[in-house]
């Protein structure tokens, strides 16, 4: 380098710039103590989970199972401080066997010199089984305090055997109350409002989903975009931000929650519910066509013969969307889930099904009754196939009234519809057969 251009000795200086990156918000505002943490008090409140295990001053080994940004990661670290243990901290998205291995050594090795560890794994459930297994010694032995964080529901992604040795601690989506907190906090530390009116404000709480990270990162991007004096209103603020995607992950739990909650609510007969959950999922962008097949099951789940003309529709608009594409086919989607929701329900033929199925499963091979058999062959017609057959349409009342199931089973009754919708009719001539038949036997 050439003495006659010396460099400055420090080039954010000569820039004008301090030599430390500015933290983020999120990264500034969190909490320093377990009280500090906003929208978990049902394990952190007076009588939460945690409060409890930390008045004994023991902590076993624990599965924070929530949403991002609920403070999984937080409140793993300020368990860490309130019980004194070494924090340590990996991933399970960028950590394998040999990192392990170095975790659990550096673990023994403080245990030995009297400090225990919590040893804090973030998406718990991308290792694999194997991987999972490995933790099981040091957790049984005490080598580690684990506290595993992930966003997918436990049962599914965990081993048993894992789960069997933790405790598994729900973090709640934060409420609109809890992100107003964080809100009210920020500006105290920043010296300022946000620069938003109330309806403004609301949208930001809105936009946030429950994610505390997210609502501070979204309240900087708006102190950010402001100038001097300006306040944003609703549009303005959605404009500036754009509007940031809803959580959800086709894969993952959002997906399986929206579409129990779009089925409960057509099952209950809320079309207004059942509309809600169904924009949810098509806004986050759920293949049309996998919630058209879903509302074709719930005709036949849920409504099957108290309406039969239920199938048609939702066949129909399954078929609409195929032809009319987005976004004019969803409209047909909705019009069958309202039709659905507001038809009359019945899962008799449901529930039959699965009697019967599990009557076949059990009863064998059992050989229908003869009676009601083809004899195609003499030897056939000479073992009574067929013998004592009564055609229906050549009686009175088109009902020969003769007992179908086999013999060593004896007469059954699965299918048994309530009296509501076109299943009245049916029943009405389940209830006339089962008199003529009485009378003929």
């Amino acid at each position: 380098m050439s003495p006659k251009h010396p460099q400055p000795a420090n080039l954010f200086a000569a820039a004008g710039m301090e030599q430390d990156a500015p933290r983020p918000l999120p990264d500034r505002l969190r909490p320093r103590a377990l009280s500090e943490v906003v929208g978990q008090d049902h394990i952190l409140g007076p009588d939460g989970a945690l409060t409890r295990m930390l008045e004994t001053r023991t902590l076993g080994s624990l599965v924070f199972w929530g949403p991002p940004g609920t403070g999984k990661t937080t409140v793993a670290r300020l368990l860490a401080d309130a019980t004194e243990l070494h924090f340590e901290q990996i991933s399970a998205v960028f950590s394998g066997v040999a990192d392990l291995k170095k975790v659990f050594e550096a673990a023994r090795a403080r245990r030995e010199m009297g400090k225990g560890t919590l040893l804090f794994v973030d998406e718990v459930h991308r290792f694999n089984r194997a991987q999972q297994d490995s933790f099981l010694p040091v957790m049984e032995d005490g080598t580690v305090v684990l506290v595993g964080a992930t966003t997918e529901n436990p049962s599914f992604e965990l081993n048993a055997a894992l789960l069997s040795r933790a405790r598994v601690l729900v973090f709640q989506s934060l409420d609109a109350t809890a992100i107003e907190k964080l809100y009210a906090h920020a500006e105290l530390v920043e010296g300022k409002k946000l620069p938003l009116d109330a309806e403004a404000r609301a949208v930001l709480v809105r936009m946030a989903d429950g994610d505390g990270r997210a609502a501070l990162t979204l309240a900087e991007e708006v102190w950010r975009a402001a100038r001097a004096n300006e306040v944003f209103d609703a549009v303005q603020l959605q404009e500036i931000l754009q509007r940031r995607a809803p959580i959800y992950d086709k894969s993952a739990d959002g997906h399986y929650n929206l579409i129990s909650a779009l089925h409960k609510s057509v099952r209950g007969s809320d079309p207004d519910a059942a509309l809600y959950y169904l924009c949810r999922m098509l806004d986050a962008g759920e293949d049309p066509l996998f919630l058209a097949r879903r509302v074709v099951r719930m005709a036949v789940e849920d409504i099957g013969l108290a309406d039969p003309q239920a199938l048609v529709i939702c066949n129909a608009a399954k078929d609409t969307y195929d032809f009319l594409g987005h976004p004019e086919g969803e409209l047909a989607i909705a019009q069958a889930v309202v039709y659905i929701a507001t038809a009359p329900k019945s899962n008799a033929v449901y529930t039959a099904y699965k009697a019967a199925m599990q009557a076949a499963k059990q009863g064998g091979s059992l050989l229908p009754p003869k009676h009601i058999l083809n004899s195609p062959t003499q030897l056939m017609k000479s073992e009574g196939y067929g013998g004592g057959y009564q055609y229906d349409h050549d009686t009175p009342e088109g009902f020969s009234g003769q007992d179908y199931f086999p013999e060593a089973m004896g007469r059954q009754t699965f299918y048994d519809p309530p009296d509501r919708g076109f299943e009245r009719e049916i029943r009405k001539r389940l209830d006339y057969w089962a008199k003529l038949r009485a009378a003929k036997g």
